[in-house]
């Protein structure tokens, strides 16, 4: 299998609390923030279409958390993945949010999930102070 051919999975969520003050304020910045985001974007491509629009009022349905969830299939993402994070975290600095997880799972180097955590209680706008750590797993294969 040559580099081009491997498919990448990138799925995730980033989460801000409804308890916090100015909810309605907050969901609108973030709303903003994933609508600003290109219909489809130069490689690799962090676009709009991947993730969940939030609504600006509260469901009935929603508890605590206001979880924007995302995803796509990408053709070998990893070898382009600071680019990725570049981007991605360009996005997290222009909204509100308590932590992020991202998830790339790729054919051959396994399953590594990158997790952001606001320095404070939460994340606001324009503010830089982000801490990101990552986890490797890899599931082990059996040769037949």
């Amino acid at each position: 299998m040559i580099q081009g051919d491997q498919e990448s999975i990138v799925y995730g969520c980033i989460k801000d609390s409804n308890s916090l003050a100015g909810g309605s304020e907050r969901r609108r910045v973030n709303r903003e923030a994933v609508l600003a985001l290109p219909s489809a974007d130069e490689w690799p491509f962090l676009c709009r279409d991947m993730f969940s629009i939030p609504t600006i009022k509260v469901k009935q349905s929603q508890y605590q958390t206001d979880v924007i969830h995302f995803g796509a299939s990408y053709r070998a993402v990893e070898y382009e993945w600071n680019h990725w994070i570049q981007k991605f975290e360009e996005l997290l600095r222009s909204m509100y949010w308590v932590s992020a997880t991202v998830h790339l799972e790729t054919e051959l180097s396994g399953t590594h999930s990158f997790t952001w955590e606001a320095a404070g209680l939460y994340h606001e706008p324009g503010c830089g102070d982000m801490q990101v750590r990552c986890e490797w797993t890899q599931e082990g294969r059996v040769s037949v």
